[in-house]
């Protein structure tokens, strides 16, 4: 009878161990999983504020200091800019 319950113990040990690998490895992968969207949500931006940025240029052009406003935006947002 010692036995069968020292196998119980065991297999209750190992199937705990295993619960904990598992929720341990779930929170890295949310971890992981949050850093990723929030990467693509910067992604997205950029995308979108070099869309604008080139489309409005000649907007900046019309503003005073709006030349230095635009390469500052440019440089921040990694547009490529297009000489006119």
């Amino acid at each position: 009878m010692v036995e069968l319950f020292e196998i119980y113990v065991l297999n209750l040990a190992v199937t705990v161990g295993m619960f904990l690998v598992i929720i341990f490895r779930a929170w890295i992968e949310l971890k992981n999983y949050k850093l990723i969207w929030r990467e693509m949500e910067w992604q997205k931006n950029y995308e979108t504020m070099q869309k604008v940025l080139r489309v409005e240029r000649d907007m900046f052009s019309k503003v005073e200091g709006g030349e230095d406003l635009y390469n500052l935006l440019c440089e921040m947002f990694k547009v490529e800019k297009e000489e006119k």
